[in-house]
């Protein structure tokens, strides 16, 4: 997914910053919970338990903010659960990402909506990236699509979300660049949760994976993995440095994945405001800058109404490449 700066900068302004202030003052939870609609390891289980320690850290929480890890659906079991049980629960946050807008895009939610939540802040952007195993005979990225191109059934890729979700769209959108005819033979097999389908490929059950820079750090750094791709327009900094793009290797393709959270719809205006503000201070501090560094996430700085409203221009965006791609008609 592209993102568009002057639009998000638009977005941001509509946040009135002296209401939510003022509304936040009057809440302070008092048993933080956030739940990682997947099982440890991925994307939404970083996001709950870095910001819940920042946020400890930074004095923004009073007490130790509870991690429960809830897989299952590509984060429709965590939805449904919200929706259906914890509606108006004000202590309650929950790890969404594009994979969550994608999902909600593709009705995979079944009777779930986006409007039955309430979207708080974005945390930053997580570049997407295409990795193999350390030992692997696959050099880059071209090689990879080029075996595909060849004989689809040669290469089964894993992601973290389910089939036709974000990691799913990331590797088709490559293919297609790359001059795959029928996105729709290349083989994907979702697991709940980036890291379980780290450890497929380190078992040679699967060839490659797709996922998120956070998600394969930790493999990269023990060297377990190697990225052949991180779809960002230019290559990252620091440690990310050495981490060739697609685009550099002629393929343009670009995938950045949001993360944030939403929360109970039946969320109460005191509540909101003060986990928006929460979020919004914290990923002001230096201290989130450097958590953003040394992760690779990429600024993306929206709270409430901005937020909502990007989440909804994703939804809209990812149902266009859906049908575009025959992922949904």
């Amino acid at each position: 997914m592209l993102f568009n700066a002057s639009r998000l900068a638009i977005a941001a302004a509509i946040l009135c910053t002296s209401t939510l202030a003022a509304s936040a003052q009057n809440y302070s939870p008092e048993n933080p919970e956030c739940i990682a609609p997947a099982n440890p390891g991925g994307g939404w289980d970083f996001t709950c338990r870095q910001v819940g320690k920042s946020l400890q850290d930074q004095g923004l929480l009073d007490s130790t903010m509870q991690v429960v890890n809830l897989a299952g659906g590509g984060g429709g079991v965590a939805f449904a659960e919200v929706v259906n049980k914890r509606g108006d629960d004000n202590d309650l946050i929950v790890a969404a990402s594009s994979a969550t807008a994608t999902r909600l895009a593709q009705g995979a939610y079944p009777g779930n909506t986006m409007d039955q939540v309430r979207w708080l802040a974005s945390i930053g952007a997580d570049y997407g990236v295409i990795a193999v195993a350390a030992d692997s005979e696959i050099a880059d990225l071209p090689q990879l699509l080029e075996i595909i191109k060849t004989d689809p059934t040669a290469i089964s890729l894993a992601g973290g979300s389910g089939v036709g979700g974000w990691d799913h769209l990331k590797v088709l959108i490559a293919a297609r660049e790359f001059g795959v005819q029928d996105v729709r033979t290349v083989k994907y097999i979702a697991f709940d949760g980036g890291g379980e389908a780290v450890t497929q490929l380190l078992a040679g059950s699967v060839q490659a994976f797709t996922g998120d820079l956070s998600e394969a750090r930790g493999f990269v750094e023990s060297g377990d993995i190697r990225v052949i791709a991180v779809l960002a327009p230019e290559r990252l900094g620091g440690e990310f440095a050495e981490m060739p793009t697609a685009r550099e290797q002629g393929i343009d393709a670009i995938g950045a994945n949001w993360r944030g959270f939403y929360a109970p719809g039946g969320m109460s205006d005191a509540a909101y405001d003060a986990w928006v503000a929460k979020i919004a201070d914290l990923y002001a501090s230096d201290a989130w800058k450097e958590v953003m560094e040394a992760n690779g996430l990429a600024p993306l700085d929206l709270q409430g109404a901005a937020f909502e409203e990007f989440v909804s221009s994703s939804v809209n965006q990812i149902q266009q490449i859906s049908r575009e791609i025959g992922i949904i008609k």
